[in-house]
């Protein structure tokens, strides 16, 4: 039995000081006076906030297959640092993509051993794996993704609309959400890619994204089945997807680098920020942040989508070939709390869109992203107040390649909780990983 304390709880959506006991995984009381009958470890943060794990539902680990890019172990503890404590991994930019059972099989095979935090995986539909979609769902992924465009790798093509017709009259029989990277290639931008970052958000306009979404929320209405927008950056059609989600099935996430990055404050030629959709001008950023404030956005998540230095061409700072994806899964909280507090958010705020939502789109509401009674015993342990700046030396994922380098931020980590176990510890890691692979409905 053990007992965590401080003066800055997160429970019942407020901070108080507060008393959390718990034991076997398990929160067994969460109480506003000392427990008089306790006997056990006594565990006293102080004035620092304690709060739910992190739950990050998009996250690309690419292993196996492409394990020099991340990998389970690296991207776990990464993850860990950052106060996280579930991710679910993407079906790509691993190979073999999760199209299959056997391509599953191998990544279950692949992450043994090696997860500091808990792990789910979704699974992936394109065009050639229609006829494996019922079985993929029937293993226990979360959900399936697809995209509308090419994905920048030859294993995962794209569908069109016959294939999404096929998919969803699938997908609608398990609950589960179809995941889509809403963009639209019209072959009509002729754009040139220079080392402008604005040249690369010309040639992936707005209108690319829009049109996708456009179509999504009718195939979601005729096909009764649920769609998740992932890493929407486009701010257009933040009203036809508000209207879209009074019906039930229809989601929208985004990430810190649409909130916090800006395409006219990047120089030159920094690869590091190359993303897609791309980071898009700071008019259209603000309405995304309108969007948080009112919930019209659901959540938060990091697409933490690294890869090898070589690919992202610093050197060069060819944004047209450079490999596309951010990397900043372990600063998720920090970047977003110390924007949430210069705008007159709270932590209470903070944590639903990061945990307590993300928690329940994936069905996990009763285990996951709150400090309840019966809930799981994951915590982060962090300081909001203290300021630290992103250096390599803090990074634990694979490369030390984030966009994100050189920015001071607030709410330093100092623990991090999974199920009961101290997972991380001011720099430190349990010595055996802790992490459980999560299989839906299991």
């Amino acid at each position: 039995m053990k007992c965590i304390t401080s003066n800055r709880v997160l429970s019942a959506g407020s901070l108080a000081k507060r008393w959390i006991v718990f034991d076997d995984e398990k929160i067994r009381r969460v109480i506003d006076v000392p427990p008089t009958d306790f006997e056990g470890e006594m565990i006293d943060c102080g004035n620092m906030v304690v709060a739910p794990g992190l739950v990050d539902t998009h996250v690309h680990i690419n292993e196996p297959g492409r394990t020099e890019w991340e990998g389970f172990e690296t991207a776990t503890m990464s993850a860990a640092a950052g106060g996280i404590t579930t991710v679910m991994d993407m079906p790509l930019n691993c190979l073999p993509v999760t199209t299959s059972k056997f391509a599953m099989d191998e990544k279950l095979n692949a992450l043994q051993g090696k997860l500091h935090i808990d792990v789910g995986l979704w699974g992936g539909v394109t065009p050639y794996s229609l006829k494996d979609l019922d079985f993929l769902l029937q293993q226990g992924v979360f959900g399936v993704k697809s995209f509308l465009i090419d994905s920048g790798i030859e294993e995962f093509p794209e569908m069109n609309e016959k294939d999404l017709d096929q998919a969803m009259s699938i997908i609608a029989n398990y609950d589960v959400p179809y995941l889509i990277h809403a963009e639209i290639d019209d072959h009509k931008t002729g754009a040139e890619i220079t080392e402008k970052y604005q040249s690369f958000v010309d040639s992936r306009p707005r209108s690319w994204e829009n049109e996708a979404i456009k179509l999504m929320i009718d195939k979601s209405k005729q096909h009764n089945c649920r769609v998740h927008i992932v890493h929407l950056s486009s701010a257009d059609m933040l009203p036809e997807i508000k209207k879209a989600k009074a019906g039930g099935k229809f989601t929208v996430e985004t990430c810190p680098h649409y909130l916090l990055l800006n395409a006219e404050e990047i120089p030159d030629g920094k690869t590091q920020f190359k993303c897609c959709p791309p980071i898009r001008e700071k008019e259209n950023n603000e309405k995304l942040w309108q969007a948080i404030q009112d919930e019209t956005i659901d959540f938060v998540v990091s697409d933490h989508s690294p890869c090898t230095p070589s690919l992202k061409l610093m050197e060069t700072g060819d944004l047209e070939k450079a490999w596309g994806g951010i990397s900043s899964l372990q600063f998720g909280l920090p970047l977003m709390w110390t924007e949430f507090r210069s705008r007159g958010m709270d932590i209470p705020k903070l944590f639903k869109m990061m945990s307590e939502k993300t928690s329940s789109f994936l069905g996990l509401q009763n285990r996951k992203g709150k400090l309840d009674v019966g809930m799981d015993a994951d915590f982060v342990v962090f300081d909001p107040d203290e300021e630290f700046e992103i250096t390599k030396d803090v990074i634990y994922h694979k490369h030390k390649i984030t966009p994100y380098e050189g920015r001071k931020v607030f709410g330093k980590v100092h623990m991090t909780f999974l199920r009961g176990e101290k997972v991380f510890d001011n720099n430190k890691f349990l010595d055996k990983p802790f992490g459980k692979t999560l299989i839906k409905g299991k």
